[in-house]
């Protein structure tokens, strides 16, 4: 699988204004134009490459003695206290992993020996791009980090809630991630990357454009934590008792499905609730609706990645889940929030490199970067090299260490001997039976700063992502774009950008070149390797073709008013909840209002307080003496205007009718009458849909 290697396959390296130039062994090296100081080391030394780590060979591991790769992310893992300095805006939950059956023919993890057994877990969702004040529905990448508290130590699968990333080297994550936050002259944009740094970045970097069309698909704004997939991003191994190995790929698939919203939605959930995902995963698990994720496993052999399409250890690739179906191992339910905001979700730690012996690494150079640097991070972000002494960090099983003192120290060894060996017979022993072994892997090649032009396929998988998507959904990643570059004030930028494009789908690169006014084509980007189109489109990859076909899980809006009809609410009440969905309560005045046989309806909103983004489907239940003042309200004017907008379900009663006139609505399929407590069953069915897209032509969203 591994080919010849080329600096061809380099980040830069198919840029129009980039020169390549031939060095005196054969190998390529960028120039670019324009600057002519030459990059150096924060001690003066010039840098001969700052794309690639020092490696042996072109897909060998990382060294520890490239001290440009140390220095560099050194001083990026610094650069925040005490703040994350990525993912800083996180909401967790405690919970348990149920292993289903034994793995021990491919593991001899501990946790994956036992059928049935429930294993201590924790897990942090988080943005990547924004601050620990920004709101949650930016679009961004979801973090998806779960610590599993096994009989072996802890285990973190630090992951995200998609499957490939930016970059291919972890020496360019300080550059990407300086890129993408906010520009340091400005301290603006603010969680979000339509700026013309990022653009850039992105722009020189061809190797991003598989991820980005992840970042402007709908995947990058969640309807909520619960109905989003987790990715272990990285190809792991796993090891068994005679240290055979497996190669693995780790995916979280959600119960309740998947599902997002509309970036206009997205505009005005931030506006009326920044906190919209933290509250809909506090209460879900507070009103006894646990989340859970079932956990699948993609194995191959070696066999299977030399023959795979492309490198398995390509962090910017993935293995289309039709060409490897996955197996599902487990179980992940959270049921139990955190006592305190501070003490748990945000000192808590994760590092990829925290695995128990039966799981090892690859030489995915993302990875063996991310291993090095996650605990230089913990180390300045929790103040001292005792962060396990935190009780969320600490091991549930028994450990033992000769470590000792420092800052916040909480334990100490206990005896004479704090060494090992010792003639006094004290202290833990090491188990060459019990403990972690590494894979014996057999590496050669030249030590040197390479990448493998196994790498070198930019645009293949993007294409395959783009035309694995629904229409709909590919409408919604060209709006994506087209608002992200119209913030770029840099022509050139969003040339390049058109440029990738033309790679990708030339009716894509067409269309936000006509949304953006572009007076002319650029010609497609240089590419190192030409895009396949022979690769089929995955169903997988979609979110609306993977939809759960039901309604659980999910919360309807009901807006009410002195005078409605009892029956009917109690119907739809009964309804929902036989169908493992909730409901709100919506009223004039939040105090309630008084139904037609007397009763009191408590409401849980205002209508002033409560727009319809905050909720999956409405029903307008208003009655009729009722009408006067409500049409007099802008904001219920507003509430059924963006239920329809955001093609979301409507059921109506008469009464309801001169509303929905105010707001401009045109019936259609979804817009559902509600004449008695009959028709209850089929709105409820309806439902399950949860969008009806085929609206959104009209309503001209993205």
């Amino acid at each position: 699988m591994a080919k010849q290697i080329s600096k061809l396959a380099g980040p830069a390296a198919a840029i129009h204004d980039q020169k390549l130039q031939r060095g005196e062994g054969g190998e390529l090296h960028q120039t670019a134009s324009g600057s002519t100081d030459v990059l150096t080391t924060a001690q003066g030394g010039p840098v001969s490459d700052d794309q690639n780590s020092l490696r042996i060979g072109a897909r060998g591991p990382t060294m520890l003695e490239d001290f440009h790769f140390r220095e560099k992310i050194f001083h990026f893992d610094h650069e925040r206290i005490p703040e994350r300095v990525v993912h800083a805006r996180g909401y967790g939950a405690h919970g348990y992993f149920e292993t289903y059956e034994s793995l021990a023919r491919y593991t001899r993890a501990d946790i994956f020996q036992r059928a049935g057994e429930k294993t201590p877990a924790f897990v942090r969702f988080s943005t990547v791009a924004g601050n620990k004040g920004s709101a949650d529905l930016a679009r961004d990448v979801r973090g998806f980090a779960v610590k599993l508290y096994t009989q072996e130590g802890n285990w973190d699968i630090v992951g995200n809630n998609m499957p490939v990333f930016f970059i291919q080297d972890a020496i360019k994550f300080p550059d990407l991630i300086h890129a993408a936050k906010a520009e340091p002259n400005s301290d603006f944009p603010q969680a979000q990357t339509a700026h013309d740094n990022f653009w850039d970045f992105i722009s020189l970097t061809p190797e991003s454009m598989h991820m980005i069309m992840w970042a402007m698909s709908d995947r990058a704004i969640p309807r909520s934590l619960r109905f989003m997939e987790g990715f272990g991003v990285h190809t792991f191994r796993l090891l068994n008792a005679k240290d055979e190995s497996t190669f693995v790929k780790f995916l979280w698939k959600p119960k309740l499905g998947l599902q997002s919203v509309a970036w206009n939605e997205a505009v005005k959930i931030n506006g009326a609730d920044p906190d919209f995902h933290r509250r809909d995963l506090w209460d879900a698990i507070h009103a006894g609706n646990f989340p859970e994720w079932e956990l699948q496993l993609q194995l191959f052999d070696q066999d299977f990645a030399d023959g795979f399409d492309f490198d398995i250890l390509d962090p910017t690739k993935i293995i289309p889940e039709e060409v490897l179906p996955p197996i599902a191992v487990g179980r992940l339910v959270l049921d139990r929030m955190p006592d305190n905001f501070f003490a748990e979700t945000e000192q808590v730690a994760f590092m990829t490199q925290n695995v128990p012996p039966g799981v090892d690494f690859s030489n995915d150079p993302l990875l063996q970067g991310r291993n090095f640097s996650y605990l230089d991070t913990q180390i300045k972000r929790l103040g001292s090299t005792n962060f396990t002494h935190i009780p969320i960090n600490a091991p549930k099983c028994p450990f033992h260490t000769f470590q000792q003192d420092g800052h916040m120290a909480m334990r100490n060894p206990v005896g004479r001997a704090n060494y090992q060996p010792n003639s006094w017979d004290e202290g833990p022993r090491e188990s060459p039976q019990k403990g972690f072994r590494s894979f014996a892997e057999a590496e050669a090649g030249p030590k040197a700063r390479l990448r493998s032009e196994s790498f070198a396929d930019h645009y293949s998988q993007a294409r395959q992502f783009y035309i694995s998507q629904h229409p709909v959904e590919q409408g919604h990643i060209a709006s994506a774009l087209t608002f992200e570059l119209s913030k770029v004030q840099t022509p050139v930028i969003r040339e390049r950008i058109v440029s990738h494009l033309l790679n990708i789908d030339d009716a894509l690169a067409r269309k936000v070149a006509d949304a953006l006014g572009l007076k002319a084509m650029p010609k497609p980007a240089d590419a190192a390797v030409p895009t396949r189109t022979d690769l089929a489109a995955s169903d997988k990859l979609s979110i609306l073709k993977n939809g759960p076909g039901r309604f659980e899980g999910r919360k309807l809006g009901m807006l009410v008013t002195d005078g409605t009809d009892a029956a009917l609410l109690d119907a739809l009440k009964r309804g929902l909840t036989k169908a493992g969905a909730k409901f709100e309560i919506i009223a004039p005045k939040v105090g309630g209002a008084k139904a037609d046989d007397g009763s009191w309806i408590d409401a849980q909103q205002m209508i002033a307080g409560a727009p319809s983004v905050l909720y999956d489907a409405v029903a307008l239940l208003p009655a009729k003496p009722a009408m006067a003042d409500l049409l007099k309200e802008s904001t219920a004017r507003d509430f059924v205007a963006d239920a329809f907008a955001h093609c979301k379900f409507i059921g109506f009663v008469e009464a309801a009718t001169p509303l929905l006139d105010k707001a401009g609505i045109v019936e259609d399929e979804a817009v559902i009458a509600l004449a008695s407590a009959k028709d209850v069953a089929g709105f409820i069915t309806r439902l399950g849909e949860l969008r009806f897209w085929a609206r959104e032509p009209k309503v001209k969203l993205g």
